[in-house]
């Protein structure tokens, strides 16, 4: 029988400490990235599995991470999702997901209890969620929040929602567009927040109409975009999300108005497939969910994390606006 390969081996073949590859096995962060394509490469070429039983019961670490979501049904919740199991695989960590049937601090504590139960090694709480941690006593292990507002004790990530709001109404104005109307998310989201916020910024002195309000639905901006529609001093609408654009362009369309351009955010799959194709913010989930995984296991591990980590967003400009 063929002897099984060892993390010495993979030492060897590496040319590192086997102290560096059991870092790498076990996904520690202070792994140079360079060493750690080596050792990996090395894991890869001698087939080298660390086995997952015998890991947790050593380090005390069971290598899941636990995310907690309010729904899947919004794009930006479902892309967020994609991008935290893909950057966790890579991780070698796998993920177990809880959704929140309301929004009290009792049901987070429920969950919280049960994700503790499943031995989780910490908390990853997406969008939605992150109003309902912040009200809640911590959790006894490390939690990081996706667009929250900074918070004691909890590491955050967000987009830079203000920042691509403002670019999208500068975009607008810059068109010739003197005042630009806005289409809402829900209120007490911290994402809609912020959007509201960089679309205020943007035209600052200026005197704003109320923004209308939707639920991140298409079926919300349509509802509620008829009233822009039917409103003959709109020219420029900006959409919190692009579900809500999609809608508000239908609305356009009934209404026979196609010279109102409008800008969504999030940058979804179908966007460019929108009529007209929908210039819109771009997040980048990608680089939301490697960072919330990387924060959390550096807390994970003991190690010290920025309160508050935004990433930037890019306007996509389309032949929407």
């Amino acid at each position: 029988m063929a002897r099984s390969v060892s993390a010495a081996d993979v030492a060897r073949r590496a040319g590192v400490s086997g102290q560096t590859v059991s870092r790498v096995a076990n996904g520690s962060a202070r792994v140079d990235p360079d060493t750690r394509a080596r050792v990996e490469a090395a894991m890869a070429e001698l087939g080298y599995r660390p086995h997952r039983a015998a890991r947790a019961l050593r380090t005390g670490r069971t290598r899941t991470i636990g995310v907690l979501v309010r729904t899947l049904t919004s794009v930006g919740n479902a892309r967020m999702l994609e991008a935290v199991v893909a950057a966790g695989a890579a991780r070698d960590h796998a993920v177990l997901v809880l959704t929140l049937g309301d929004d009290t601090v009792d049901a987070l504590s429920a969950a919280y209890a049960a994700l503790a139960d499943q031995g989780v090694d910490g908390v990853i709480a997406l969008n939605e969620a992150t109003p309902t941690v912040r009200a809640a006593a911590a959790p006894a292990f490390p939690l990081v929040a996706v667009d929250a507002a900074p918070t004691e004790g909890i590491a955050v990530i967000a987009s830079d929602h203000a920042g691509g709001a403002a670019s999208a109404v500068a975009h607008l104005r810059s068109s010739g567009h003197p005042i630009v109307h806005h289409l809402a998310g829900p209120a007490g989201s911290y994402a809609a927040d912020q959007r509201e916020h960089g679309w205020r910024s943007a035209q600052e002195g200026a005197v704003l109409p109320d923004p209308v309000r939707g639920d991140w639905t298409s079926a919300s901006g349509f509802a509620v975009g008829r009233e822009l529609a039917a409103d003959p001093a709109v020219g420029a609408v900006f959409a919190a999300n692009d579900q809500m654009a999609l809608g508000l362009l239908r609305a356009l369309r009934e209404a026979e108005r196609p010279d109102v351009a409008v800008i969504g955010f999030d940058d979804v799959a179908d966007a460019a497939e929108f009529q007209p194709p929908l210039t819109t913010v771009a997040q980048d989930f990608d680089a939301l969910g490697r960072e919330a995984v990387a924060l959390l296991l550096t807390r994970v591990e003991g190690g010290e994390t920025p309160a508050r980590t935004v990433i930037p967003t890019r306007l996509v400009i389309r032949r929407s606006a």
